[in-house]
């Protein structure tokens, strides 16, 4: 691994708790992305690993639940406040509030999806079909799908029964109760794209990349949470990272 690194290092600030596992998750991979021999050579990250906001599922899917917007705009403040320089939000459900929360900030927040969208652009310029594991809230908000239409990429979902799959998935992952057929059913949905001609699989979902390994396809895997906490790396150092 090798860096080239800033004099001037920048403090992270991690909206998380969406969900708290996953949170954990990200700051892992951090630790693990960041050249250091010892201790004072790692990245201050601030974190407010926050479970109780308001469920993005029961606002965006189900229509019936409390905004969340109004906690994530209190928890960036928060950790500007604290001394973040930049803030990232690890859930690509809750990018559905980017807009309130980084015009309640004076300091940048990253955005995921755009973030992920020119890394598989970047990767494949030709790129034309993007397969989407994720959340339905995310097929329902349409969240990647301007991304990818600047770059004149079409969004694909599993087919509905896989995806039905894919949500339950989700939420056994959330409760710590995954089972063997659930991964399976997660290779389906991966496999249901590849045959609706996705020419990469994007892991949009914090809870699906924490169990991303389980995937086996030919396609390339771009992994939204992986390519956060890589840029968290390089905003914070001063870094291109090279690993």
């Amino acid at each position: 691994m090798t860096a080239v690194s800033s004099n001037k290092e920048k403090v992270v600030g991690v909206i998380g708790g969406m969900g708290p596992e996953a949170t954990v998750n990200l700051m892992q991979r951090i630790i693990d992305l960041t050249p250091a021999d010892d201790d004072v050579d790692h990245i201050h990250v601030l974190v407010d690993n926050n479970p109780k906001i308001p469920s993005r599922i029961k606002a965006l899917i189900e229509g019936g639940g409390e905004d969340p917007a109004p906690s994530m705009i209190s928890m960036a403040q928060g950790l500007v406040k604290q001394g973040a320089d930049f803030l990232v939000i690890p859930c690509n459900t809750a990018h559905h509030y980017y807009p309130q929360v980084a015009a309640a900030v004076d300091v940048p927040v990253v955005n995921l999806i755009e973030l992920t969208v020119k890394h598989a652009k970047a990767m494949n310029p030709q790129l034309s079909k993007v397969g989407l594991l994720a959340s339905s809230a995310l097929q329902i908000i349409h969240l990647y799908e301007p991304w990818c239409a600047d770059y004149g990429a079409q969004v694909l979902y599993p087919e509905s029964q896989r995806q039905q799959q894919v949500m339950a998935l989700i939420r056994a992952v959330k409760a710590k109760r995954h089972t063997a057929e659930q991964l399976q059913n997660y290779q389906a949905a991966a496999d249901d794209l590849a045959a609706q001609g996705a020419e990469c699989l994007v892991l949009a979902c914090t809870e699906l990349s924490v169990i991303g390994d389980q995937l086996k396809t030919s396609l390339p895997i771009y992994d939204a949470s992986e390519l956060l906490a890589r840029e968290v790396v390089r905003q914070a150092l001063g870094n291109d990272l090279t690993v």
